[in-house]
Formats: C-alpha cells, sequence, structure tokens
C-alpha cells in the first residue's frame, strides 16, 4: 500500500506486523497507524492478528513489562493502577465537537474541536517514546453481524491490550472481508499511559485528557492506566456508538441483556435493562436460576421488524467489592478457579494470592496493592487510612466462564429477540417494586426518563439525595438529551413487537427504614413481569402503570423462594403516592430543562398531561392510593 506513511510503519514494526497491516488494504487504517507512530514515537509496534500466539505474546508483555504480575493460580494475574488514577475522569473526558455545534453540547463537557484538538495532540506528542505499542483490532458485538462496528486499539498499555483480549471479540479476520463502503466505519482508539514511575504507573495525572470526536469516530485517550479512561472499546465507544446510533435509527443503551427462564413452561424470555450505579443492574442480570446474556452495554436494532439485541462485549470488567460466596456465588466461584483474569487495585498478600473488600475471608495484615507496600492502619499523604483494596478495584474475566451463561443467545449473530425492557431507580419512597407501562412512549417518558438514584446517609453523609439519571445513561449520551430520548420512542414504535417496559425500584422502606424485602425478591418481579408478557397474570392500574395483584405476588414468593408475602407489607409497597410522583415528574421536568434547554415541547407537554392526570387523581381518591381503588 502506498501512503506519505509507509516509511515510517515499516522502520517501527517488523515485516510479519507490516504484512498484516497490508493484507487489510485499508488505507483508513494504515493512515491511523502511521500518523500515530509519527506523533507518539514508540520505539517499535507489534500488530496483532486473531492467533493464540498474538494473544499470548500481549498476555506475556504484559508480565516482562511489569504491568502484571502472576498470582498464586498460574492463570491469574495482578495490575495496580497509580493511587490517584482509581475511577472515571468525568472533569477530563469531554467531547470535541465543532463550532457550529457547540451550543446545543454545551452541558455536556464539551471542548471546541481546534481548541481541544490542539491540546490533545500537544500532549501526546512523543508520548510514547522508548515505549513498544501494539495494534489490535476488535468488534463491538458479534463479528460479521447486522450490528458488527469495527474497531482498531493502538496503545502503549499491554495491560490495556491484555484487558481487551479478554473483553472484546479478536476481529482482524473480520477487517479482512470488510467491504470498500465498510472501510469508513470504523471506529478508532489511540490511547498512552504517558510517563511512567518505578511502580509503572502513570505520573503526569494532571494532564490525563480523554477527548472523543463523535464526528470522526475517534477517542484520545492519554496519561492514565484505570481501565475505565483507557480502554477505548468500552465506555469511549459506547459514547461513539449512542451518536451513531442516533444519526441511523438504532439504539446503544447502558443495558444487561439476561433470558428469565421458566423451566414448567420450557420458556425463555428475554430482557433488558437499565439501572444507574448500585441501583440493581448486575444482581438482577445475575439472578439465581436465570440466564446471562451480557451485563453491560447493549446495541438494539430493528431486524426483520423484530426489536432484537447484541451484548456489545465478550466480558466483564466488575467492580469486585463485596464479591463473596454467601452475595455472589457464580462470581466468587469462578474467581477462585485457575483460568485466565486480571485483577485490579486489591491487595497481593504475602501468599500471592489477591484480598478485596467484602471478600468474606480475612486478610493478611501487609502486602502490596495500589497503594504500593502496604500494612494494616498505613495512612496516605492527606492521612486517610488506605484499605486492603480500593473500593473500586476490579476483576476482568470473560463472560462464557459463567455456568449461567446463555450460549446461544451470548454468539447470536442477529441478537435475541427482547420481549420485556427493565428500568430500574433508586428511592425509599415512590416508586413501586414493579409496574408495567400501558405503551412505549408512557414507558421511555414516566418509566425511563424519570430514573433517579437516591443517596444514603452512608455514601455520602446526606441522606434522600435524589440523582437524575435517564435511561441511566447520562454519563455516555453523546447528544443532546431531548434528541437523544424521542429517538428512543421512534426506535421502540418502528418494530412490530415493541416489548413491554417495566420500572423496577428493589428499595422501598418501611417506617423504621428498613427494606421491606429481601434481596432475592427481584426474582419475584422478573417473573410478575415475565408472566404479564405471555398475558398470564391481570393487573390494577395506576396513573402511571398497571401493578401486580397480590394473590399472585403470593405465589410467585412461594413458588420462587419458598416465602410467603403478607397482604400488610403488598398494600404498602404497591399503594400509589401521588404527591411524591407530581414531584418526581416536577424534578425531571427540571433536569431536561437544565441539560438540554431544546428538549421538544412534546416531552413537557406529555409530562404535564401526566401531572393533571395525578393531581385529578389525588383530588379523587385521597394522597395515597391504595392498590385495586384507582380506576383509569
Amino acid at each position: 500500500m502506498n501512503t506519505k506513511y509507509d516509511s515510517i510503519i515499516k522502520s517501527r514494526m517488523s515485516s510479519e506486523s507490516y504484512e498484516k497491516l497490508a493484507a487489510l488494504k485499508n488505507n483508513k487504517v494504515m493512515e491511523f497507524i502511521g500518523l500515530f507512530i509519527e506523533h507518539c514515537n514508540p520505539a517499535s509496534v507489534y500488530v496483532c492478528n486473531d492467533s493464540e500466539a498474538d494473544i499470548q505474546y500481549v498476555r506475556d508483555q504484559a508480565l516482562a513489562l511489569g504491568e502484571e504480575q502472576n498470582l498464586y493460580l498460574s492463570k491469574q494475574t495482578i495490575h495496580w493502577d497509580s493511587y490517584r488514577d482509581q475511577g472515571r475522569d468525568k472533569k477530563n473526558t469531554r467531547f470535541l465537537v465543532y463550532k457550529e455545534n457547540l451550543k446545543s453540547m454545551e452541558t455536556m463537557n464539551a471542548v471546541e474541536y481546534e481548541q481541544g484538538y490542539n491540546e490533545i495532540m500537544e500532549i501526546s506528542k512523543n508520548i510514547m517514546e522508548g515505549k513498544p505499542a501494539v495494534v489490535q483490532f476488535f468488534s463491538e458485538g458479534p463479528t460479521e453481524s447486522p450490528f458488527t462496528i469495527p474497531c482498531i486499539q493502538f496503545t502503549d498499555s499491554w495491560y490495556v491490550a491484555h484487558s481487551e483480549f479478554i473483553l472484546y471479540r479478536s476481529a482482524y479476520n473480520h477487517f479482512l472481508k470488510l467491504k470498500e463502503s465498510e472501510k469508513d466505519e470504523i471506529f478508532r482508539f489511540i490511547h498512552s499511559a504517558g510517563k511512567l514511575d518505578e511502580r509503572g504507573n502513570t505520573v503526569n495525572l494532571d494532564k490525563r485528557r480523554i477527548y472523543m470526536d463523535t464526528q470522526n469516530n475517534i477517542v484520545y485517550s492519554m496519561n492514565n492506566q484505570y481501565a475505565g479512561n483507557s480502554i477505548g472499546l468500552k465506555k469511549h465507544s459506547m459514547r461513539l456508538a449512542i451518536k451513531k446510533s442516533g444519526e441511523e435509527g438504532w439504539l446503544c443503551e447502558h443495558m444487561f441483556v439476561m433470558a428469565a427462564v421458566d423451566k414448567e413452561k420450557n420458556r425463555k424470555t428475554y430482557f433488558c435493562g437499565a439501572y444507574p450505579s448500585a441501583c440493581g443492574k448486575t444482581s438482577t442480570a445475575m439472578i439465581p436460576g436465570e440466564q446471562i446474556v451480557g451485563d453491560d452495554i447493549a446495541y438494539f436494532r430493528n431486524i426483520d421488524g423484530e426489536f432484537r439485541a447484541v451484548n456489545v462485549e465478550f466480558g466483564i470488567f466488575g467492580i469486585i467489592q463485596d464479591v463473596n460466596a454467601k452475595d455472589d456465588p457464580v462470581i466468587f466461584e469462578n474467581l477462585m478457579k485457575d483460568q485466565e483474569i486480571i485483577f485490579s487495585n486489591v491487595l497481593m498478600g504475602p501468599d500471592r494470592k489477591p484480598y478485596w473488600l467484602g471478600m468474606g475471608v480475612d486478610a493478611p495484615e501487609e502486602g502490596l496493592n495500589h497503594y504500593g507496600q502496604w500494612q494494616k492502619g498505613i495512612k496516605d499523604a492527606d492521612g486517610k487510612t488506605v484499605g486492603v483494596a480500593h473500593g473500586n478495584a476490579r476483576y476482568t474475566m470473560r463472560l462464557d466462564y459463567l455456568e449461567n451463561i446463555d450460549r446461544e443467545g451470548f454468539e447470536a449473530k442477529n441478537g435475541v429477540k427482547v420481549e420485556g425492557i427493565l428500568y430500574g431507580g433508586r428511592d425509599s419512597d415512590t416508586t413501586v417494586p414493579v409496574e408495567e407501562s400501558p405503551n412505549w412512549k408512557d414507558g421511555i417518558l414516566l418509566k425511563a426518563a424519570t430514573l433517579e438514584s437516591e443517596t444514603t446517609s452512608a455514601t455520602i453523609g446526606k441522606e434522600g439525595v435524589r440523582t437524575a439519571s435517564p435511561m441511566a445513561n447520562m454519563d455516555f449520551v453523546s447528544y443532546p438529551l431531548g434528541e437523544y430520548t424521542i429517538n428512543n420512542i421512534k426506535f421502540g414504535e418502528s418494530v412490530k413487537d415493541t416489548p413491554k417496559i417495566f420500572s423496577n425500584n428493589y428499595f422501598m422502606r418501611d417506617s423504621e427504614g428498613n427494606f421491606v424485602t429481601s434481596k432475592l425478591a427481584k426474582k419475584v418481579w422478573l417473573h410478575w413481569a415475565e408472566g404479564r408478557i405471555h398475558g398470564e397474570y391481570d393487573a390494577y392500574d395506576t396513573p402511571t402503570g398497571m401493578i401486580p395483584k397480590y394473590e399472585d405476588l403470593a405465589a410467585l414468593f412461594n413458588k420462587y423462594l419458598d416465602e410467603d408475602f403478607s397482604k400488610e407489607d403488598y398494600i404498602y409497597l404497591f399503594t400509589f403516592r401521588c404527591t411524591k410522583w407530581i414531584e418526581k415528574l416536577e424534578r425531571t421536568k427540571a433536569y431536561y430543562g437544565k441539560m438540554d434547554p431544546g428538549t421538544p415541547k412534546e416531552i413537557f407537554d406529555y409530562w404535564d398531561s401526566a401531572i393533571e392526570k395525578i393531581k385529578a387523581a389525588r383530588d379523587k381518591y385521597g394522597n395515597e392510593i391504595k392498590p385495586g381503588d384507582y380506576e383509569s
């Protein structure tokens, strides 16, 4: 191939690596790699294909360069990010936006394109000097399917490269088969950990930047190692895909994909679900007895009139705090096996075993962790006691290790047909545990757009603060919120068998502040929703939807949990609280008004109409409407 970068590409890689690139016959790929070889100046570049030999080379390099260390179990490794690089850097994660589009993105941490581009290119100049780099090819979603988005990653972090081989499907062979018309549809990611200290950690965290150009599908990530900042194919790619889907008429959502299984009826029903952080997303996707397809990101497409979904990813980048044998037996069991897992920011004890917060196992009193040499009671420079592990410590693992995986759905090129969507928030006094929306539009505007997460005194020192999180996706929405909401409505209404939408809330408390039901009650709410999809249960109307009848829930509690469910608890949980709902809708209106002043008037009119409906119900039935009392 002939590009202006051909000479420099050849000078930095072996003939074998160069031949892998040349075989793609893709000028866009060559120009991307050539530009950043010239600009970032790595000592060498290794090009990976899909072979086990290349995957093993990446594993070996991560160990040889000190980015990972072997643990007691031979296939497990551990990695530590800098003590100050332990989570997503929201402040410095910004959108590069052309000047003419900047006004509509002002509330979404955008920077004017030329200004941001010049800054990131200055920061990244020679940033890889003296370091070996690697190029990989991946697919978002299954390869060679209607969902596939081809991606290329260029990084000097072999820990990042190793993580991505676990988390995503290697797709060099897919790139070989790209048609000419598809070669411009590639997502590109350039990452550097930057200058490193003696522990191999990023030094210049003040110059940590993650800049996303959704107009040209490229992400620049510099001076960071934490995977949420450095792994391009995860949340960075998600932002690119949300913008792309909005332009093309499909959806990218922050959702799990799972199957509710009714063994008696030999029936499998697919659900997707969106929950803000700490609202039950992972625990719902992993309900015992059900099957998982994916735990984090889903693409939705209309295929032959059907609402179909794929899990974008191949693995799990999961929070490890409180994963223990009692609460998360499936995950915990896998973390104890000798299989390929990367632990990050946990303690490596003198026995070379990993230890984390909430593990349910006594940890040693010394070892190595994200702080460095650690011992119990040690304090950091700010006088803060350093724990055994960080609260955001993670594990990186293949999803298909799990026994409860739905293997057929996981590999399906055309995805799975989705019949139910769950939107779950967290509040102590407003939203009932499960409620069905009467239609798709109502579900998006009254269930999805109104999602909130309520803090507790244990988290920030002030209880009852409710954070708006429409679609549980606000950290990643990459174009104006009102337009994004309208596109959700349009997509759901475009398919023949539109899924039913349900709201969830697992966090209702009684008058003494205790949770009313156990953690496993979510299995009952799921199976009521599954039964509604198949026309098996009647329901009571409320001003915002339909709720279960007591006798159906009592039978489900008995069937699935072998528990009694009292009529008293039922009435308390499923009472409709009019004033609370009016306040919730007013908060939603205010949030949309702040985040997107251009939100279409029809959305606000819809909420105003819902408020008037609730006020009329309050006038007729009183502020608290018990199940069965309301008539629509």
